[in-house]
């Protein structure tokens, strides 16, 4: 850092009476007396920002134009991938004009190029058409973007060896100094894409991802399930039912083992160490419930074209356009919902009421050592249909139930993460740590973590038993809208008003997959039950599906009139189901993979063909 750099640094950590960090850094810095021409507060306004410029408004017209007019008559086979810069300079040298006072020649501007713009930027530009004064450039969340990160292009070399070839020839300095300070071009070898390999990946605020976005290993493989089958209850033939001591009988065979059991799984070579996260102990009730679920999923029928899933659909009589979400647990056995009154309600869909725990005299009666102790601890009396949660003081967004249904999860606009008890019907912890909105909140496959995603632009991984969070997930643009854990919960996924999808390492925090390609906000995510592919939905409608081991787009399912809010995979990973507001179910049928890995590769049933 040079003695002008320090000495901006000063003037701002005095300005915002910060002496301590100033001593501190005056002290390492080893200045023991004042730096002569401090700057004045305007002189550090523009050398923090980048569009300080004494250029002649009036060329910034005619180098957009020419710039244009060089992408129009290039050849085909580079035309496409030049035009992708069109776009953000358009944007730099709007900001340009306005940080510095020329607003009458920055409307022009944007009048005149923004109509020819892609259909998705339109909303970008429309929000950026507002700011016409440098003030209004203060705490734009859209003109903070622009300014602080480099806008994402890539770019085989051939074509930006053209692009260099032009602005070295031309010398036009404004479209230099935009070009070098806010585009990054990630460069390939190869042959210039197309517009449709263009278009796929193109929407995101801030431009592609980079190829080294989407380098790092991830486990999307599912490891072995812990050792059950102690619990298991030994199959016997009918006939060893004899009598061991009559003579006339033979001797009692050994008990044969339980089929279910007795298969050998291979190990998943894509799976994570079992170590790699913490896992809290599988309780013997939990035992039972895995056992219980796993003889089920040998009897179930395989889904395709013809055995198509059943649908069950439950209404709420007078809602009155209140309820904000809704959620059933895995055996349909309950059903959450959040209203916009800031109250949590739980339904039972099964014959068995909702109870609640016994009191604390009571409870002091139960035989602890009895095997039905769980059930002995709920008050038959306190029996109902329903229950009211109430303890928000804003709108719900959403409700996740733990995998055991003893826990449900709620978040709301008042900055809160709730876990309610199910057995107690109580709140139990207050999560504190997004300083905004809560859009969503998610329970892990394994129970015990927890993921949440808010307005503030951060997803968290919590703990059910730490107040504060694990780990926090930051690199959005804008409002991260839904989250969702991975089925080998070593990964959760994000999608965003920013129109990218990322992959966080729980581990590390640190993003592993970025995939850009959608034209609207990103609002639903689905996992496969295999892991490998994950789907998401935005509000234009459009549903992706990607690759993880690559991070590469493989299919798009097309036809939705209007925003997708939800998405589901089925149990097998060959169906996806796809919800719209007032619409019918959409699905999508997948293909068994030959590599024998047991994923599925997608093909829509209208016939979308695979993007390679």
């Amino acid at each position: 850092m040079d003695k002008s750099q320090l000495a901006i640094v000063l003037q701002l950590l005095k300005k915002y009476n910060l002496r301590s960090t100033e001593e501190s850094l005056r002290k390492e810095a080893n200045l023991t007396e004042n730096l002569d021409g401090l700057p004045q507060e305007s002189d550090v306004g523009s050398e923090l920002t980048g569009y300080k410029s004494d250029g002649d408004p009036e060329t910034y017209e005619a180098a957009y134009t020419e710039l244009k007019r060089f992408v129009e008559n290039s050849l085909d086979i580079y035309k496409h991938e030049l035009g992708t810069i069109l776009f953000p300079v358009l944007v730099h040298m709007y900001l340009e004009l306005v940080y510095n006072g020329h607003s009458e020649q920055a409307i022009a501007l944007m009048k005149k190029f923004a109509p020819e713009q892609e259909p998705y930027y339109q909303d970008d530009l429309k929000k950026l058409a507002i700011v016409t004064k440098r003030e209004h450039m203060n705490g734009n969340e859209l003109t903070e973007t622009f300014k602080s990160n480099q806008f994402i292009i890539r770019m085989s070399r051939d074509t930006l060896s053209l692009l260099k070839r032009h602005l070295n020839d031309k010398k036009i300095s404004v479209l230099i100094n935009i070009i070098q300070e806010h585009l990054y071009f990630d460069m390939y070898e190869g042959v210039a894409r197309s517009k449709s390999q263009i278009f796929a990946t193109s929407g995101a605020i801030g431009g592609e991802a980079k190829r080294q976005d989407n380098k790092t290993k991830v486990f999307y493989g599912i490891p072995k399930a812990p050792d059950i089958q102690t619990l298991a209850a030994p199959v016997e033939d009918e006939d060893d039912t004899a009598d061991q001591d009559s003579p006339d009988k033979p001797k009692k065979k050994k008990a044969k083992k339980d089929p279910l059991f007795s298969k050998k799984t291979k190990s998943d070579p894509n799976a994570p160490p079992v170590d790699r996260i913490p896992v809290p102990e599988l309780k013997d009730n939990d035992k039972v419930e895995k056992v219980k679920a796993l003889r089920e999923v040998s009897k179930r029928v395989n889904l395709g074209p013809e055995s198509l899933p059943s649908c069950c659909c439950y209404t709420l009589l007078n809602a009155n356009h209140t309820v904000c979400c809704a959620e059933i647990t895995e055996d349909s056995s309950m059903l959450a919902v959040g209203f916009n009154d800031s109250i949590v309600k739980v339904w039972t869909l099964v014959p068995q009421k909702l109870k609640a725990m016994k009191s604390a005299e009571q409870l002091e009666e139960v035989n602890v050592e009895a095997d039905d102790v769980l059930v002995r601890m709920m008050d038959e009396r306190s029996g109902k249909t329903s229950r009211t949660l109430c303890g928000h003081s804003g709108p719900v967004y959403a409700v996740s139930f733990s995998p055991d249904r003893t826990l449900l999860l709620s978040c709301s606009e008042d900055t809160t993460i709730r876990l309610w008890s199910l057995q107690i019907w109580t709140c139990l912890v207050v999560y504190k740590g997004h300083m905004f909105p809560v859009w969503d909140v998610k329970f892990s496959p394994l129970g015990y973590y927890f993921a949440s995603a808010g307005y503030d632009r951060t997803a968290r991984l919590w703990a059910t038993d730490h107040y504060q969070p694990l780990r926090l997930f930051a690199g959005h643009f804008s409002d991260v809208d839904c989250v969702q854990f991975h089925p080998n919960s070593n990964y959760i996924a994000t999608g965003s008003s920013d129109r990218r999808v990322c992959l966080w390492d729980v581990t590390t925090g640190n993003s592993v997959r970025l995939m850009t390609g959608h034209k609207a906000a990103v609002q639903s995510l689905a996992f496969a039950s295999c892991g490998r592919f994950l789907a998401s939905a935005a509000a234009d409608g459009q549903v992706l599906m990607w690759d993880l081991s690559h991070g590469h787009l493989v299919a798009e399912l097309v036809g939705h009139a209007g925003a997708v809010h939800c998405l589901g995979f089925s149990r097998c990973g060959s169906i996806l189901v796809s919800v719209l507001y007032c619409h019918p179910l959409n699905n999508l049928l997948l293909k068994k993979n030959s590599a024998g890995d047991g994923s599925s590769t997608p093909r829509s049933s209208a016939g979308t063909p695979i993007l390679e």
